[in-house]
């Protein structure tokens, strides 16, 4: 289970006195803490915990873009390494020819009147994919598809 898998690294980086993936670790511990007390009374999954983890992700390239606007490049670095971190927890990416060919199978099932279905094929498509690939990017091909 993932929810271990992250407890188990967050003590091995304890030991080894890694700093930044230690804080990276308590963080998203934090995170899923935080969901079991939020009265979901449901266990946490690892479907969850990537859903935390992906928060986690989006939120750190929001902030590095944040401090690379404002010239703090050593903060951003700093997200950009917490960011590989939590990758770890997540499942492989697909890539864009990966994601072109789930896409237009999606296209093909749902016959498209053009792009005022946009939001019917991303619906099906961010569905099928559920975490293998990058939301900005499925919205891309979408977009090129639909034309």
């Amino acid at each position: 289970m993932l929810k271990q898998q992250i407890i188990t690294d967050l003590t091995e980086a304890m030991k080894a006195k890694e700093e930044l993936k230690l804080s990276t670790l308590r963080m998203l511990k934090a995170d899923i803490m935080k969901y079991e007390v939020s009265g979901a009374d449901k266990e946490v999954t690892d479907e969850i915990v990537i859903d935390l983890v992906k928060k986690g992700v989006k939120q750190r390239k929001e902030a590095a873009e944040g401090f690379h606007k404002g010239g703090n490049e050593d903060a951003a670095q700093k997200e950009l390494a917490e960011i590989k971190i939590l990758e770890k927890y997540m499942p492989e990416q697909m890539s864009e020819d990966q994601v072109k060919t789930a896409v237009q199978e999606v296209v093909d099932q749902v016959k498209p009147a053009g792009p005022q279905d946009f939001g019917k094929v991303m619906g099906a498509v961010m569905g099928k994919l559920k975490g293998q690939a990058d939301g900005g990017l499925v919205n891309k091909v979408v977009r090129e598809l639909l034309g």
